[in-house]
């Protein structure tokens, strides 16, 4: 197998997870903006706004590769 085949697998499970790390940082900062810690809460938030923009590129790399893999066909030697 290719070393190409094998990097959508560990992109895509990447991927799965951002849904859930979004949502324990939003949580996380609701929690420390409820003790008053406003400045972390901003901290964390920008944070949040960053994983969210990188969710986006990814998803877009994962694509990008899944159909340059589609349309190049793999040529196997025989041995």
């Amino acid at each position: 197998m290719p070393n190409s085949d094998l990097l959508p697998s560990p992109l895509s499970k990447i991927n799965e997870n951002q849904p859930a790390l979004e949502a324990a940082i939003m949580e996380l900062t609701n929690w420390v903006e409820q003790w008053g810690r406003f400045q972390a809460g901003t901290d964390l938030g920008n944070r949040l706004t960053l994983i969210k923009h990188h969710a986006g590129s990814l998803e877009l790399e994962l694509t990008r590769i899944r159909l340059t893999h589609i349309q190049t066909p793999q040529i196997w030697a025989l041995s």
